[in-house]
């Protein structure tokens, strides 16, 4: 499995701008320059656990979400697993696992 930088970069920028906070904000917060944190966010270096955990400290987000775009707090998280669980199927698998959500959500109990 291969970090994909980028990807990990525009999570970070779209938590901070989410949030309202300037990279120079951010960078000062973290006691970095500007031009670090305008790297991590355009994927063009790689981000070590502590600057991370930092990042994810003051953007009050979590490090999992930023890693993989989702977290365990939030509602379409099991969704997500759901579908990727899904994509390496066979259509006869896909078949009988929808029949037996079917039968769970169809369930009164």
């Amino acid at each position: 499995m291969s970090i994909d930088y980028q990807v990990i970069g525009g999570r970070i920028r779209k938590a901070r701008e989410d949030k309202g906070i300037t990279q120079e904000l951010l960078a000062e917060s973290m006691d970095v320059s500007n031009a670090y944190i305008s790297k991590i966010e355009r994927g063009r270096t790689s981000v070590n656990l502590d600057n991370l955990d930092k990042i994810c400290e003051v953007l009050d987000t979590s490090i999992e979400f930023i890693l993989s775009g989702t977290s365990t707090s939030s509602d379409g998280y099991l969704r997500n697993e759901i579908i990727e669980m899904l994509q390496g199927c066979s259509p006869a698998k896909i078949k009988l696992i929808t029949q037996i959500i079917k039968s769970i959500v169809e369930y009164r109990g």
